[in-house]
């Protein structure tokens, strides 16, 4: 049965880097939160309750079939929000572990000035379209920090996920975050 790695943490702070990364050494497909959004926000308008349906439904339906799958495991990136939305971030990511015998998560941290640094990134916006808007992006990466807390407190992370580890990811690359990914969980 595969295996299921979240990795959460704020806005270009280098989960979808750390997940390609990962996924070269584990051999585990990645599944980055932009592939169901960019696809949606053409469709739906971010502010519209259908975007936010539709978002969750077509992720649910992929890990729902990725777990009976004879594949390795599947890596998906994402923000989570520990404090204004936690409710409903916690039962959005519980039901995608469930479908699973095992779940790792991984939350990455880094400071603000390091993730405006890395939001304009070529890697960053070459797979995700809605990013390249940078004036919009940069304004939005500062003001969800009003609206959101998107790294734990000291303790916290631990309490709500098991086979969780935090990793401040300014100072290393995102291949040496993999490789301390890989041998945490013996993946």
């Amino acid at each position: 049965m595969p295996k299921f790695i979240l990795i959460i943490g704020p806005q270009a702070v280098g989960k979808m880097t750390v997940g390609q990364e990962l996924s070269k050494i584990t051999g585990c497909k990645l599944f980055y939160n932009h592939m169901t959004i960019e696809m949606v926000r053409l469709i739906f308008d971010y502010d519209k309750k259908a975007y936010n349906r539709m978002n969750k439904l077509i992720r649910y339906e992929v890990f729902k079939e990725f777990s009976k799958s004879n594949e390795k495991g599947i890596i998906f990136t994402g923000c989570f929000d520990f404090e204004n939305d936690f409710e409903e971030e916690k039962k959005e990511t519980d039901s995608w572990m469930k479908l699973f015998e095992e779940s790792y998560v991984i939350e990455l941290e880094a400071t603000l000035e390091e993730r405006l640094r890395r939001n304009n990134t070529d890697n960053r916006l070459k797979y995700k379209e809605s990013k390249r808007d940078l004036e919009w992006s940069e304004r939005e990466l500062v003001e969800s920090m009003k609206r959101h807390r998107f790294n734990s407190k000291p303790g916290e992370g631990e309490k709500i996920f098991k086979n969780y580890i935090k990793i401040n990811n300014e100072n290393i690359s995102a291949k040496e975050v993999a490789n301390i990914i890989k041998q945490e969980f013996s993946l």
